[in-house]
């Protein structure tokens, strides 16, 4: 892993950019949006996808494999992310050349330029309440330029170049770099926790979200429920916070939620009252809807425009996202990678599965978060989901840590019966096939690959006899 390097000095001109990582998700929609502005583009990943594809059909040079060579000869900036490693070929070329490299939220910085900057932070929930917003502001007859960590249903992108002086973006707390941006509306979804790698305590944790938030030129929104945000919020000194939650302190106040099926509830906001349904399950996704109407609000929209322009919003790739049916058996895929997260996830399932059970199949990410949160997950995926089938640590950035695997994940279910631990890939999607029935719902959960296995799993439920 490398750490951001945030006193590199940007060009003043970006007419040529490479980026190291190009099929990632965050680093794909930048990618996108340099195109957009006309600059040439090139990048390399380590294996194909469709973000690699589609970037190639925009008119992308990119590169499968790392490899000094891949660098052009002719580039104005390098961009990367902190999840590859400092011995990359390409990273280390560039630093030899003498090419500026640039953390990919160096890049973002560049492209906002003094825009009116919405940013999105918190530990989950930011992906969705991005595209809420931005999803909403295009319904609103706005046209913002926007970055976000998954590709928004409505727009098919996860990235766009705006007319207007609007610019949504989701924030990334996991390494401080949402510090640097220069921020109008902040929106703090929650303060759960998360990234201690980085920030190496819970109080400093705290402390950047304080920063971020005061720093917001116009307004910040917080939620009034999230113990974290909760404490965040009562050290802020900002001249205009706005809240939203449940609570009944709330300024924009969700009340009377359904969940049987989609969501339904409503917004109570300066005394006036909006009713609301959303296409996306899950009572975290009403929390979600008042956030994002309390931002359009702070940028002077009416609450029952802002409710009703947050209803178009369709989810976003990996939330949440069917796949397929088999034998009755349908197939989710979601990015949860907190417990919370995953809590929410499986939540929203067990709000529209009916009768059937919920099979979790469950990739744990870095080795760290599973060290510490391994039994946090355990306790959430047993209270949740009817049976769970564990999948190895999704390294990521990180070494491996001796000892560290799924089956401490495992090892936190007090009945084993309902769990397997089981790292082969083929071997787990046979072992969800057993126990899968008509009606059932399985979901993966995990932000690495584990999307991958959705075909073996529909394969292995369409050759399998039912449980």
């Amino acid at each position: 892993m490398i750490a951001p390097d945030l006193t590199v000095p940007v060009p003043d001109r970006i007419g040529a950019v490479h980026f190291i990582g190009i099929g990632g998700s965050g680093v794909s929609g930048l990618a996108r949006m340099f195109l957009a502005a006309g600059a040439t583009v090139s990048g390399s990943d380590r294996s194909e996808s469709q973000n690699t594809r589609d970037l190639a059909e925009l008119g992308a040079t990119v590169s499968i494999g790392h490899d000094a060579a891949n660098l052009p000869a002719e580039v104005d900036a390098v961009v990367y992310t902190g999840a590859i490693w400092p011995e990359n070929p390409e990273f280390l070329a560039a630093k030899e050349r003498g090419v500026p490299v640039l953390h990919r939220s160096l890049a973002l910085k560049f492209l906002i330029a003094g825009r009116r900057l919405v940013s999105v932070a918190g530990a989950h929930g930011k992906t969705t309440s991005t595209g809420m917003i931005v999803t909403a502001l295009d319904r609103l007859g706005a046209d913002p330029s926007f970055v976000n960590g998954g590709v928004i249903q409505q727009l098919g992108a996860s990235s766009g170049v705006g007319g207007d002086d609007l610019f949504v973006i989701e924030a990334d707390e996991s390494d401080g770099t949402f510090l640097i941006y220069d921020t109008s509306v902040a929106l703090i979804t929650n303060v759960d926790a998360d990234h201690l790698d980085h920030y190496g305590t819970h109080e400093a944790f705290d402390d950047a979200f304080v920063t971020f938030a005061d720093r917001a030129r116009e307004a910040v929104v917080i939620s009034s429920d999230d113990s974290g945000a909760r404490r965040v919020g009562a050290r802020l000194s900002h001249a205009n916070v706005v809240t939203f939650g449940e609570d009944e302190t709330a300024d924009v106040r969700v009340v009377d939620i359904a969940t049987d099926g989609p969501v339904s509830f409503a917004l109570v906001h300066d005394g006036r009252r909006a009713e609301g349904r959303l296409a996306v399950p899950g009572r975290h996704n009403a929390i979600n809807a008042a956030g994002a109407v309390a931002v359009l609000l702070s940028l002077g929209f009416e609450l029952a425009a802002a409710l009703e322009a947050v209803e178009a919003f369709g989810g976003t790739v990996r939330r949440f996202e069917l796949h397929g049916t088999e034998r009755g058996v349908s197939v989710y895929d979601d990015y949860a990678h907190h417990p919370t997260e995953v809590a929410a996830a499986l939540s929203a399932a067990r709000s529209v599965v009916g009768g059937g059970r919920i099979i979790a199949l469950h990739q744990p990410h870095t080795y760290s978060r599973t060290k510490l949160m391994s039994g946090e997950f355990a306790h959430v995926l047993e209270d949740l989901a009817d049976h769970t089938v564990v999948l190895d640590v999704y390294g990521a950035r990180e070494d491996p840590i001796p000892g560290v695997t799924g089956a401490l994940v495992e090892r936190g279910f007090s009945d084993p019966d309902h769990v397997s631990y089981v790292p082969d890939w083929q071997q787990a999607a046979e072992r969800v096939a057993e126990v899968a029935r008509e009606g059932d719902f399985v979901i993966t959960l995990g932000c690495g690959d584990v999307y991958r296995i959705i075909p073996q799993v529909l394969g292995a439920l369409k050759t399998h006899p039912e449980a």
